[in-house]
Order: structure tokens, then C-alpha cells, then sequence
């Protein structure tokens, strides 16, 4: 269940953080970067079924989207997108809630996975989706090769045109490991229909999205 915890915040603590705050972003904006110039790590096709990875928002809500359209025969909750190994959900360091989405390509396109991961979020939401904020619940998008950073790239090109002043804010890195989160977070929408978080965050959020792609929605 996720937690929302307000502290209060001491005069004093509150400006050191915010004497911190600069050397902070920058630490992160030269990891990132870093990461950036990693090569990719290719997934290998099994039994006809392509690999995906995309990070947005709770694992709950992104899993519940793919797991709606038609092609993708599973989608898998877990964390990418940092260094830390063997993340846990208590701490997985700088590691993003992701979703590892396992589809058939014959019957849905990388491209079209990419789609659903733009409509089914708020594109220009930095850190977060919703309610659930910060650099666990930041928005990745990631490439195994350079035929789908190009088609990545030309979408958030395509996009951008759009939004005026507003940019896409998700980042776009290169996959390297992703790890599966414990086995009481697989499935959680459709395990825990009666979760508060889940029916007002999960749920309006997956039938925002089903009224966007009719077409791409399993029968």
C-alpha cells in the first residue's frame, strides 16, 4: 500500500536541504547522463515473445495498462533504471518502479507499446505521476537498440511540437538490468480491487486509458 507521510520540518533542516538542493540535482543530472552513454543490453526473443521496460508512475497502475492490451501476454512489476543491485521495495536506491512487459510482436509493435506508455501518463509530470512523487516514481522509457531509441526519439520529437513551452519529461535511457519487485506487488490491481490507492489512483487512471486506445484493448 503506498504511504503518504508528512513530517514537519525543522527551520534549520529545512535550509540545509535547501542549501543541498543544487549540488543534489546536479549529482543526479551527471548520473544521469551517465547512464545515458551505457550500451544497451538486447533482451533475447523467447517462444516468439519480445521484452519491453518502461518506468512511470507505480508499477500497480503501469503493470494494470499493459496487461489490458492485446499482444502483451504478461507485464511484470520491478526496478530499473539505477545502479543499485538487488533492489528490494523498501529500498531500491536510485532504481524506478518499472514494468517489464513481455508481448508478441506479431500482434502488437514496439511502436504501439510506446503509444500506450505516452497516453497513459501525464507526459510532462517530472518526477512522478500523480500523487506519488519523487525519483522512485520518475518516468524512463528504455531502448535496447538504436531502432527503438529512434522510434522513441521521433515520438518525444512529435510530441514536444504539441505542448508548447512544456516539454516530455521523461527520461530515455538504455536498458541494463531490470529486477523483478516481491511477489505480493505482481498483479496488485486485480488482486486488491478494494485498496483505496487502487481505486483512486489505479483504476481512473487504466480507464483514462481505455478511452483513448479502444483499438489496442485485449476482447
Amino acid at each position: 500500500m503506498k504511504k503518504y507521510i508528512i513530517l514537519p520540518l525543522l527551520a534549520l533542516t529545512l535550509a540545509l536541504s535547501q542549501a543541498c538542493k543544487p549540488s543534489n540535482e546536479k549529482n543526479r543530472t551527471e548520473e544521469a547522463l551517465a547512464q545515458q552513454q551505457l550500451t544497451p543490453v538486447q533482451t533475447e526473443m523467447q517462444n516468439g515473445l519480445k521484452r519491453a521496460y518502461f518506468a512511470s508512475g507505480c508499477f500497480w497502475c503501469v503493470e494494470a495498462v499493459y496487461e489490458s492490451v492485446k499482444g502483451v501476454k504478461e507485464a511484470i512489476s520491478g526496478y530499473s533504471g539505477g545502479k543499485m543491485k538487488n533492489p528490494t521495495y523498501e529500498n531500491h536506491g536510485d532504481n524506478a518502479e518499472s514494468v517489464e512487459v513481455i508481448y508478441d510482436p506479431e500482434l502488437v509493435s514496439f511502436s504501439q507499446l510506446v503509444d500506450v506508455y505516452f497516453g497513459s501518463q501525464n507526459v510532462t509530470q517530472v518526477n512522478g505521476q500523480g500523487p506519488d512523487r519523487g525519483e522512485s516514481y520518475r518516468s524512463i522509457i528504455f531502448y535496447q537498440n538504436l531502432e527503438e531509441k529512434k522510434i522513441i526519439d521521433e515520438k518525444i520529437a512529435a510530441l514536444n511540437e504539441t505542448l508548447g513551452n512544456e516539454k516530455v519529461a521523461a527520461q530515455v535511457m538504455p536498458f541494463q538490468k531490470f529486477w523483478d519487485a516481491e511477489n505480493y506487488h505482481q498483479d496488485y490491481e486485480k488482486n486488491h480491487p478494494e485498496n483505496p490507492y487502487i481505486q483512486n489512483v489505479s483504476i481512473p487512471r487504466i480507464e483514462r486509458f481505455k478511452k483513448k486506445f479502444p483499438e489496442l484493448l485485449k476482447e
